[in-house]
């Protein structure tokens, strides 16, 4: 391991001790109310004194530090690069749907990514697909084609979100590094199933099911696709069969239960990182669980602003991973 690397690991030991724990999830939760929490939040470091009380700006600003301590390291951001595919994939889809609809004001890009919202507009305006990733081409071009043809938003939005998939997937494999591997793969198995979950209750066909889900280790795309066929039932008999048979429980809970479940079952892959003193991983580790605590925190805010009652909000809320 590199003496730059060294340091970086170093450095992301003393900074996991300022993440929330269980404890101080539980203490944000007894907040009255939001701007309760918000002050609680304020006084542990979070936003700054330019957004004070502005919930969205305040998790925004955490995320931002997430990439400023990231690029303070002088960790190379390729590493990272799973964790980018969704928001662009995002403007992608974007992109397609705001040419396609001559509303190109009407969508929401992301900037920090490879192709922000100019640059991608660009691209699809001119059809000028051999300009994306190698790895985007395709997709853009199918997803392009499908929607210009038959305004389905529904089918880009497959043809999309299963190139992400698949992009992460082949990264995550690629990497050489185990927690990125597994990153991946978890990923991808998840999102395969809440798919499977929204088609069956939704009535979509086998082909449209297979069509949807994108392959992995853990998960048998075809079984699943033709458990989605017949009942949600039949996908929990399924489910019991594979490494996520824990899910089971959640899913029989409630939908936000299940929810809660997906992101819970990512912090335990990412855990043992926590005892792993070399490399990548405690890094790729910490990033994770930085946006899984700004999620929790969000769930929290939104429960404490609508005035949901506490046990509603305990449903939603996330395994911290110190």
């Amino acid at each position: 391991m590199s003496k730059q690397l060294a340091y970086a690991v170093a450095r992301i030991r003393a900074l996991e001790v300022s993440l929330f724990s269980d404890s101080i999830i539980d203490q944000l939760m007894g907040a009255k109310d939001e701007p309760q929490a918000l002050s609680f939040l304020e006084e542990k470091g979070w936003g700054d004194s330019q957004i004070s009380r502005d919930p969205e700006k305040m998790l925004e600003k955490e995320e931002e530090k997430i990439w400023e301590t990231i690029n303070e390291l002088s960790v190379d951001k390729e590493k990272f690069s799973v964790l980018f595919y969704p928001n662009l994939f995002h403007n992608l889809k974007a992109a397609i749907k705001a040419i396609g609809q001559g509303k190109e004001t009407w969508q929401f890009f992301y900037d920090d990514v490879e192709l922000n919202r100019d640059e991608m507009m660009e691209i699809i305006r001119n059809k000028d697909f051999a300009s994306l990733p190698e790895y985007m081409q395709e997709a853009a071009k199918e997803a392009y084609e499908s929607f210009m043809h038959t305004k389905d938003g529904q089918l880009c939005d497959v043809i999309i979100d299963k190139a992400t998939l698949d992009a992460i997937y082949k990264d995550g494999k690629n990497s050489g590094e185990a927690i990125i591997s597994n990153y991946a793969e978890t990923t991808v198995a998840v999102a395969d199933i809440k798919t499977a979950l929204r088609s069956s209750q939704t009535k979509k066909s086998l082909e449209f099911v297979k069509r949807a889900l994108a392959k992995c280790d853990t998960v048998d795309v075809e079984a699943l696709a033709k458990a989605a066929q017949i009942g949600v039932d039949s996908i929990k008999d399924y489910l019991r069969t594979t490494v996520y048979a824990d899910g089971v429980e959640a899913l029989e809970h409630s939908p936000s239960a299940f929810e809660r479940w997906c992101d819970n079952k990512m912090i335990q892959t990412i855990q043992p990182e926590k005892y792993n003193p070399f490399g990548i991983g405690p890094i790729f580790a910490y990033v994770i669980a930085r946006q899984n605590e700004i999620k929790t925190v969000r769930v929290i805010l939104s429960g404490k602003r609508n005035q949901l009652p506490e046990k509603e909000i305990r449903e939603r809320v996330r395994q911290m991973y110190v």
